[in-house]
């Protein structure tokens, strides 16, 4: 089961406006994200992933956790991100509540504030990992968007 808003999006997709959706991929879950900046479509691309398998509206953050994040070009760094995120949750039994992203010369500085695994109601599956097929993150004529599939 997905979560998220699998709608149109064309009405939220405006200067300034950010957001994101999951959308129907087989066995496999699709996300397309979008902001203002670079950094503010990296954010809900972290929260659309959250949201494809737990609801953390009730769920108040434990922690901050603080990381940084290279890549070689804004696809790689994407998927650094997200690919960070599922490690967090596989090793550490963590889940980003609330993120924001900020650019740091050729990298970028990521603040998550957290809630334990246990404490979060689980509404799918875990994600396995970042697939790297149709992956994509790049200035568009509102902002910035992204595009990528999470194996579950």
């Amino acid at each position: 089961m997905v979560n998220g808003d699998t709608g149109d999006d064309s009405l939220a997709r405006g200067p300034g406006a950010s957001g994101h959706r999951a959308v129907p991929h087989s066995a496999d879950v699709r996300i397309d994200a979008w902001g203002a900046s670079r950094e503010d479509c990296l954010a809900e691309a972290v929260l659309a992933v959250v949201e494809c398998f737990a609801d953390v509206s009730r769920v108040r953050p434990t922690a901050v956790e603080r990381l940084r994040v290279a890549g070689t070009g804004d696809d790689d760094l994407l998927a650094a991100l997200l690919e960070e995120i599922v490690y967090r949750l596989e090793v550490y039994g963590t889940v980003p509540v609330d993120v924001e992203a900020d650019a740091e010369d050729d990298a970028l500085d990521v603040r998550l504030a957290v809630a334990e695994l246990a404490d979060v109601e689980i509404t799918g599956v875990l994600p396995q990992g970042v697939s790297w097929h149709e992956l994509h993150l790049g200035p568009g004529p509102y902002g910035w968007s992204c595009s990528l599939t999470i194996d579950a």
